[in-house]
Protein backbone atom coordinates (compact mmCIF):
# COMPACT_ATOMS: atom_id res chain seq x y z
CA UNK A 1 0.00 0.00 0.00
CA UNK A 2 1.20 3.50 -0.81
CA UNK A 3 0.03 6.89 0.43
CA UNK A 4 0.33 9.58 -2.23
CA UNK A 5 -0.99 12.98 -3.23
CA UNK A 6 -4.59 12.97 -4.44
CA UNK A 7 -5.04 14.38 -7.96
CA UNK A 8 -8.12 15.15 -10.00
CA UNK A 9 -7.40 11.98 -12.00
CA UNK A 10 -8.31 10.05 -8.83
CA UNK A 11 -11.78 11.60 -8.64
CA UNK A 12 -13.78 8.72 -10.17
CA UNK A 13 -12.25 6.12 -7.85
CA UNK A 14 -12.51 8.39 -4.81
CA UNK A 15 -16.15 9.19 -5.55
CA UNK A 16 -16.84 5.46 -5.94
CA UNK A 17 -15.17 4.88 -2.56
CA UNK A 18 -17.28 7.61 -0.92
CA UNK A 19 -20.43 6.17 -2.50
CA UNK A 20 -19.78 2.75 -0.98
CA UNK A 21 -19.54 3.86 2.65
CA UNK A 22 -22.77 3.65 4.62
CA UNK A 23 -23.63 6.93 6.33
CA UNK A 24 -21.19 8.96 4.23
CA UNK A 25 -22.46 12.41 3.26
CA UNK A 26 -21.81 13.63 -0.29
CA UNK A 27 -22.60 17.25 -1.17
CA UNK A 28 -24.05 17.91 -4.62
CA UNK A 29 -21.74 20.83 -5.49
CA UNK A 30 -18.75 20.64 -3.15
CA UNK A 31 -18.15 16.96 -3.88
CA UNK A 32 -18.74 17.16 -7.63
CA UNK A 33 -15.72 16.83 -9.92
CA UNK A 34 -15.68 20.63 -10.27
CA UNK A 35 -15.91 21.15 -6.51
CA UNK A 36 -13.08 18.74 -5.77
CA UNK A 37 -10.99 20.27 -8.58
CA UNK A 38 -11.38 23.71 -6.98
CA UNK A 39 -10.33 22.30 -3.60
CA UNK A 40 -7.27 20.50 -5.03
CA UNK A 41 -6.17 23.59 -6.98
CA UNK A 42 -6.30 25.63 -3.76
CA UNK A 43 -4.50 22.91 -1.78
CA UNK A 44 -2.46 20.93 -4.33
CA UNK A 45 -0.16 19.03 -1.97
CA UNK A 46 -2.19 18.21 1.16
CA UNK A 47 -4.94 15.78 0.12
CA UNK A 48 -3.94 12.11 0.07
CA UNK A 49 -5.13 8.72 -1.11
CA UNK A 50 -4.13 5.23 -0.07
CA UNK A 51 -3.66 2.94 -3.02
CA UNK A 52 -3.15 -0.80 -3.27
CA UNK A 53 -2.50 -2.51 -6.59
CA UNK A 54 -3.89 0.49 -8.51
CA UNK A 55 -7.08 0.65 -6.45
CA UNK A 56 -7.82 3.60 -4.17
CA UNK A 57 -8.75 2.19 -0.76
CA UNK A 58 -8.76 5.41 1.30
CA UNK A 59 -8.82 9.16 0.95
CA UNK A 60 -8.56 12.44 2.83
CA UNK A 61 -9.41 15.83 1.42
CA UNK A 62 -7.07 18.06 3.39
CA UNK A 63 -6.40 21.75 3.07
CA UNK A 64 -5.80 24.95 4.96
CA UNK A 65 -6.58 28.65 4.92
CA UNK A 66 -3.06 29.72 5.89
CA UNK A 67 -3.82 29.46 9.59
CA UNK A 68 -5.59 26.18 10.32
CA UNK A 69 -5.78 22.90 8.48
CA UNK A 70 -8.95 20.90 8.04
CA UNK A 71 -9.59 17.32 7.00
CA UNK A 72 -12.70 16.33 5.10
CA UNK A 73 -14.04 13.00 3.89
CA UNK A 74 -11.56 10.83 5.74
CA UNK A 75 -12.46 7.29 4.75
CA UNK A 76 -11.13 3.79 4.21
CA UNK A 77 -12.93 1.04 2.31
CA UNK A 78 -14.53 -1.36 4.77
CA UNK A 79 -12.44 -4.38 3.83
CA UNK A 80 -9.20 -2.42 4.50
CA UNK A 81 -10.10 -1.02 7.93
CA UNK A 82 -8.17 -1.86 11.09
CA UNK A 83 -4.94 -2.22 9.11
CA UNK A 84 -3.50 1.23 9.87
CA UNK A 85 -4.53 2.76 6.53
CA UNK A 86 -6.48 5.67 8.04
CA UNK A 87 -3.78 6.33 10.62
CA UNK A 88 -1.04 6.43 7.97
CA UNK A 89 -3.11 8.75 5.76
CA UNK A 90 -3.86 11.10 8.67
CA UNK A 91 -0.19 11.26 9.69
CA UNK A 92 0.83 11.96 6.09
CA UNK A 93 -1.77 14.72 5.68
CA UNK A 94 -0.70 16.31 8.98
CA UNK A 95 2.96 16.22 7.97
CA UNK A 96 2.08 17.93 4.70
CA UNK A 97 0.27 20.65 6.65
CA UNK A 98 3.31 21.07 8.95
CA UNK A 99 5.54 21.55 5.90
CA UNK A 100 3.24 24.40 4.82
CA UNK A 101 3.59 26.10 8.21
CA UNK A 102 0.24 25.03 9.63
CA UNK A 103 0.24 24.40 13.39
CA UNK A 104 -3.26 23.12 14.07
CA UNK A 105 -5.71 20.89 12.23
CA UNK A 106 -9.39 20.20 12.81
CA UNK A 107 -12.11 18.01 11.41
CA UNK A 108 -15.81 17.45 11.80
CA UNK A 109 -17.30 14.02 12.42
CA UNK A 110 -21.03 13.38 12.53
CA UNK A 111 -22.18 12.30 15.99
CA UNK A 112 -23.74 9.24 14.37
CA UNK A 113 -20.35 8.20 12.93
CA UNK A 114 -19.35 5.81 15.73
CA UNK A 115 -16.51 4.25 13.71
CA UNK A 116 -14.98 7.63 12.87
CA UNK A 117 -15.39 9.10 16.34
CA UNK A 118 -13.76 6.05 17.92
CA UNK A 119 -10.92 6.26 15.37
CA UNK A 120 -10.13 9.93 16.11
CA UNK A 121 -10.32 9.41 19.86
CA UNK A 122 -7.95 6.43 19.61
CA UNK A 123 -5.45 8.57 17.65
CA UNK A 124 -5.40 11.16 20.44
CA UNK A 125 -7.50 13.90 18.87
CA UNK A 126 -9.26 16.18 21.35
CA UNK A 127 -13.04 16.33 21.35
CA UNK A 128 -13.89 20.02 21.77
CA UNK A 129 -16.69 20.35 24.31
CA UNK A 130 -16.22 24.10 24.58
CA UNK A 131 -17.01 25.01 20.97
CA UNK A 132 -20.23 25.41 19.05
CA UNK A 133 -20.12 24.64 15.37
CA UNK A 134 -22.24 26.92 13.19
CA UNK A 135 -23.11 26.45 9.56
CA UNK A 136 -24.75 28.78 7.05
CA UNK A 137 -25.54 27.68 3.52
CA UNK A 138 -24.79 30.20 0.79
CA UNK A 139 -26.18 27.90 -1.90
CA UNK A 140 -29.28 25.87 -1.14
CA UNK A 141 -28.55 23.63 -4.17
CA UNK A 142 -25.51 22.23 -2.33
CA UNK A 143 -27.36 19.54 -0.39
CA UNK A 144 -25.91 16.50 1.34
CA UNK A 145 -26.94 13.03 0.23
CA UNK A 146 -26.23 10.32 2.78
CA UNK A 147 -25.21 6.89 1.53
CA UNK A 148 -27.53 4.17 2.89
Amino acid sequence: MIIRTMTLEDYDQVYELWSGIKGFGIRTIDDSREGVEKFIKRNPATSVVAEEKGKIIGSILCGHDGRRGCMYHVCVAGEYRNRGVGHKMALEAMERLRKEGINKVSLIAFQSNAVGNKFWHRLGWTFQKDLNYYDFSLNEDNITKFIE
